[in-house]
């Protein structure tokens, strides 16, 4: 247990709670150390039968990484970042990699905001996974905003959505609630947030033989509070499928202009806004991402963090949005006319030889 995460075993499950309100539990190096020490830990002990992790407040369950630290250490060395940079990233995605094969249930309930780190912490695992949503969630992978990417296994979890739903949420950077979460595969159950306490009254009194079905359970009551096939993404899941089946950015924006659908005008304005170029390595990311396993990703989401402080667009980002807040960034190059093949593929060319690579021992 640290400040910021508390750890506890109570009726044969492990406790993990983000305690971090004020920043709306952005996760620090020393957070990520903490939850990577009690899985760890959990893993070898037969009195923990399965993990939930949660947050203390009802405004987020992770915001994503602390990125006021991303400024100040890549500002500091732009070209090579600081130690502690280094560190955060190769052992968050470690950690990424550790809850996708997690051998035991793995339990995360999404109340609140939910994006970047958070939802790395959040979406890993396949079979011993449950995801939690209610509505209060506040789902997206909204990087691009800061000139940055998807990252924390995105390449992964996002390009396995269905149709082009992980496409159009990676390069619009776009929220969404629980139905969407539910209907684009990123979600599990939902359940009201006034009815959280009572199930967590539940799992700490009542012995089950597996916590999930117990929570699938508890859940059925409350199915048709938020129904996937109502959701907006399901409404327009055509059209996006249409727009963004696109292998090039500039192609997409371009359907999307021809298409007078209100719908398809609110998405182009908001990527105007966003940074070409990151809008641009984002999709390339995606579609390489398709074909290759949680590691591959994570290795290369690596090298890419790497090459994006190198770059400095996520720094003119971080500043506009977070540090200055005049949501005035100047994204280089300005407009997707700008951006190159080259500049694209400098994000993927290797930053270590492969026997160097941080995060060479993941598989």
């Amino acid at each position: 247990m640290t400040e910021f995460v508390h750890t506890a075993i109570k009726n044969k499950i492990g406790f993990i709670t983000l305690d971090r309100p004020k920043a709306l539990n952005s996760l620090s190096l020393e957070m990520v150390r903490t939850i990577t020490e009690a899985l760890h830990a959990w893993c070898k002990d037969d009195g923990v039968r399965a993990v939930l992790i949660r947050s203390s407040s009802d405004k987020a369950f992770c915001a994503g990484g602390d990125i006021r630290f991303f400024y100040e250490a890549g500002r500091n060395t732009p070209q090579h970042g600081s130690a502690l940079l280094e560190d955060f990233f190769t052992e968050e995605y470690a950690l990424n990699h550790l809850i996708h094969h997690y051998p035991k249930p793995y339990i995360a309930v999404m109340d609140g905001i939910v994006m970047g780190g958070g939802m790395g912490v959040a979406q890993g695992g396949e079979t011993n996974r449950l995801r939690v949503v209610t509505e209060r969630t506040k789902m997206a992978m909204p990087e691009v905003n800061i000139g940055l990417f998807p990252d924390v296994g995105g390449s992964y979890f996002l390009s396995r959505a269905p149709g082009q739903l992980g496409t159009y949420l990676a390069v619009t950077g776009e929220i969404i609630g629980a139905a969407d979460a539910l209907y684009a595969g990123l979600a599990d159950v939902y359940i009201p947030a006034a009815q959280l306490s009572s199930l967590m009254e539940l799992l700490e009194s009542t012995e089950y033989s597996d916590a999930r079905q117990a929570i699938r359970d508890f859940a059925r009551q409350f199915e048709t509070h938020a129904d996937p096939a109502r959701s907006a993404l399901a409404q327009e899941r055509a059209t996006i499928d249409r727009h963004f089946v696109h292998d090039q950015v500039a192609a997409i924006a371009s359907s999307l202009q021809r298409d007078d659908n209100a719908f398809s005008q609110k998405t182009l304005n908001t990527m105007t806004k966003r940074s070409p170029l990151m809008m641009c390595v984002t999709l390339a990311q995606l579609r390489r991402g398709a074909g290759m396993s949680v590691a591959e990703c994570l290795r290369m989401e690596r090298t890419m963090v790497r090459r994006s402080f190198e770059n400095g667009e996520v720094l003119e980002g971080i500043r506009s949005v977070v540090i200055d807040k005049d949501n005035a960034p100047k994204w280089m190059p300005a407009t997707l006319d700008g951006v190159t093949t080259d500049m694209i593929e400098r994000f993927f060319a290797p930053a270590w030889p492969a026997h160097a690579h941080p995060l060479r021992d993941l598989d």
